[in-house]
């Protein structure tokens, strides 16, 4: 019936139709193909063991688990028509994955043992359902074309993101590595798989919301998005909500966390899209604020014993599982890639980094995390694979993984994880440490030895700086120490290490090891360790302010009392315009000061009296240190065009004309109209030349560039000649004729030339 080699998406079939039996020819997917048989829903196994009910699920079980093996048995054509086609089977196999009894659920714990084994055979007929119709090529000869197969399991929705993740929890226990080729095949055949898983993870982070919101819980990213609603103070907590809504608040959650681990533990490929919607903070931050909540919840109501147990089972399930998805997270997307030695080792090392940091904000879920899966260990494996670990950091990072068990008051059942730290960074630093039990012998004792020569043998009494009271450093180096502090220890207020710099002299590491070991001074210990930075008084803009009218006689800000005589608004009381103007003594108060300027000595003579006084005397004699002889040596205007009289003469000292007097003004005037005529006659600027003066200059300057050039200018021409009718001479005659025979070589005599040679060039139309 078909042909070898041939992807079934390209196979047609020849079939009998009709009464008479007559042929026609199908692709084989084809509606027509499908059997008309209809699958029934599935319903869960009864809880209670009713008789009735456990008959009613055998004998639903039964029709089930026949049309499916039916189904299976069907050959490769037959079988994808009605998987594509038939309705009824996609809604059989969605309501198993919906209602199919998953690990902690009654029905899985008391069954009989005939409802046991129908469970167990819908189970197996299911899965293998749906591993067949995950699976393209099944032999050689039956087989869909890899981009077929995507477009029908995606465009029929035979499988969706909900599905994955249900066949996940329903059935990865024992079919780890099959259910992770499985789905590795379907998101390698159908990439846009993971478009709808990275829309699917917002609804996932979405239900840890609901929780906390039916908790009474609010989350720092709900009330960053959303405002607060004005019944918010009416709702239910968990100590205040019915039995019931919270049993299923807890089966909600423990279903969640559940179906999540499983689809990580299978396919491990999704850590890294789970990760760019920051998953694991989220994850981190609602086990902080619920899992308590809910554990307080659960022990201190009274309500029915059974349901109480079923409860707290399903809530330590999910405590386990949600830091079980963690460590997934973690080991996948930082970890793995640091082991198998990627390029950008270093970038996965600070993500892991901070991911711890981050953390240790998180007390309760730090603690149960570091006991299922230790710290220490991942710090170890770090210092190994990279040796230039900040070795503060890690132990800032140990220090407070001891503080999250402290603060929760648990106790460790096994070595502090700083100490084990320690021991495991003295053994790294033996080289050699796996040729011989003796090496590793040698190197613990070296890591005992280190242990008591760093920890036990520092000295109890905190150690302090040298100038612990006076600053040292320049505001700049201050932010830097400042921040270089914040990055190892954030939870910590920039108050509070201001003072611990005061207090050991500015010493980072000195200060950064007396907090990690708590040896603080007392003083230093009474300090709130969130203590925000002293905010610095500003001063009075007042009295910081500059201004060129300061303490003059109306500075209102310096003064008290003003001379209200000087302030007047409009034209004073008895004051006119003329008087105002005729008002000269600025004047009489300038000129002095300029009349000074009119005593000009080239030279005084020195008195050699010793008795005469010397104070209005001149001591030229005296050598002046500060004197600049740079430019005595040079010619200051010397190749100037002036003349001798102007270099050697000093230029009198002429009073501005608002300060003369009137006999004064009228000399000096004078003086300058006789000194500007005698300058007028020696030179006298022409506004307009001579033309003709003008021509015969350019007419030398022609000849005497022609000369330099060689030109020889044309004989002179004798066309014109005598008077008409006397006859003329022979060069008159040679000159005519020589124009007559080139008079077409210009002018306006070739024009018919041109116009042909336009013409011929199509320039004008013809």
């Amino acid at each position: 019936m078909a042909c070898a080699r041939v992807p079934l998406d390209e196979l047609h079939v020849t079939e009998l139709s009709g009464p008479q039996g007559k042929e026609r020819t199908l692709p084989a997917l084809h509606p027509d193909r499908k059997e008309e048989r209809c699958f029934l829903t599935y319903k869960p196994p009864p809880e209670d063991g009713t008789s009735a009910l456990v008959e009613e699920f055998l004998e639903l079980g039964h029709f089930i688990s026949e049309d499916l093996e039916w189904l299976l048995a069907l050959p490769h054509d037959k079988f994808w028509c009605q998987v594509v086609f038939d309705e009824s089977l996609q809604r059989c196999l969605d309501s198993y994955l919906r209602h199919a009894p998953r690990g902690l659920d009654p029905a899985c714990l008391s069954s009989t043992p005939a409802v046991a084994d129908m469970q167990r055979n819908i189970h197996r007929s299911v899965f293998m359902v749906f591993l067949r119709m995950a699976t393209h090529k099944e032999s050689k000869e039956n087989f869909i074309t890899p981009a077929v197969f995507a477009e029908i399991i995606y465009n029929n929705y035979l499988f969706d993101i909900p599905k994955i993740l249900d066949l996940c929890v329903l059935f990865g226990k024992g079919n780890t590595q099959l259910l992770h080729k499985m789905i590795e095949n379907i998101f390698s055949q159908q990439p846009s798989y993971y478009g709808d898983l990275n829309e699917t993870i917002p609804s996932i982070i979405q239900v840890f919301d609901t929780i906390l919101q039916k908790c009474g819980i609010q989350s720092d990213e709900a009330g960053a998005s959303q405002p607060l609603k004005l019944n918010a103070n009416k709702c239910l907590t968990t100590m205040t909500m019915p039995e019931e809504e919270l049993a299923d608040l807890v089966l909600y959650l423990c279903d969640t966390c559940t179906t999540v681990h499983s689809f990580l533990d299978i396919f491990p490929e999704a850590c890294s899209t789970f990760k760019q919607h920051n998953f694991l903070n989220r994850l981190s931050t609602f086990y902080e604020m619920a899992v308590p909540d809910l554990e307080k919840a659960v022990k201190k109501r009274n309500f029915n014993k059974s349901l109480q147990e079923d409860t707290w089972r399903r809530v330590s399930h999910s405590r386990k599982k949600i830091v079980e998805i963690a460590h997934l997270l973690l080991q996948h997307t930082c970890l793995q890639p640091i082991l198998e030695g990627s390029e950008n080792m270093q970038s996965f090392v600070e993500d892991l980094l901070l991911t711890f940091t981050a953390f240790l904000q998180e007390k309760r879920f730090l603690a149960d995390y570091d006991e299922q899966f230790p710290i220490a260990d991942d710090i170890s494996l770090l210092q190994q694979a990279f040796p230039h670990l900040d070795d503060t950091r890690t132990s800032y990072l140990l220090q407070g993984v001891e503080s999250a068990w402290e603060s929760v008051g648990k106790k460790r059942s096994f070595p502090s994880a700083i100490s084990s730290a320690n021991h495991s960074a003295g053994v790294k630093s033996k080289s050699g440490r796996e040729k011989g039990a003796s090496q590793k012998i040698e190197a613990g004792a070296m890591g005992v030895r280190e242990e008591l020569g760093g920890a036990e043998a520092m000295p109890d009494i905190p150690r302090k700086g040298d100038n612990g009271a006076v600053c040292t450093v320049s505001a700049g180096e201050l932010e830097s120490l400042l921040s270089h502090i914040r990055d190892l220890l954030p939870d910590l207020g920039e108050g509070f290490i201001l003072a611990c710099l005061e207090e050991y002299g500015y010493n980072t590491e000195l200060v950064i090891n007396n907090i990690l070991e708590g040896k603080l001074s007392p003083s230093l210990d009474k300090l709130d360790r969130a203590m925000a930075r002293p905010v610095k008084e500003l001063p009075s803009v007042l009295s910081s302010r500059s201004n060129v009218f300061d303490d003059d006689e109306f500075d209102v800000f310096n003064r008290d009392r003003l001379d209200m005589n000087r302030v007047w608004k409009g034209r004073r009381q008895g004051e006119s315009v003329r008087a105002t103007l005729n008002d000269k003594q600025h004047i009489e108060e300038q000129r002095a000061r300029y009349q000074a300027y009119q005593i000009v000595v080239d030279e005084i003579p020195i008195t050699t009296d010793p008795s005469g006084d010397r104070d209005n005397a001149f001591a030229m004699d005296d050598y002046d240190d500060e004197y600049d002889d740079t430019y005595d040596v040079n010619q200051i205007g010397a190749n100037d065009l002036d003349e001798e009289d102007e270099l050697l003469n000093r230029r009198p000292f002429t009073t501005p004309q608002v300060l003369r007097t009137g006999k004064q003004a009228q000399v000096v005037e004078e003086e300058e109209e006789e000194e500007e005529d005698k300058d007028d006659a020696v030179r006298r600027d022409h506004f307009i030349q001579d033309p003709a003066v003008l021509r015969e200059r350019a007419e030398a300057r022609r000849a005497a560039m022609q000369s330099r050039k060689g030109y020889r200018p044309p004989p002179p021409s004798h066309v014109v000649g005598g008077p008409k009718g006397q006859g003329q001479v022979q060069e008159t005659v040679l000159d005519r004729r020589r124009k007559e025979m080139n008079k077409s070589r210009g002018a306006n005599h070739n024009r018919r030339t041109m116009a042909d040679r336009k013409r011929n060039k199509g320039m004008i139309p013809s």
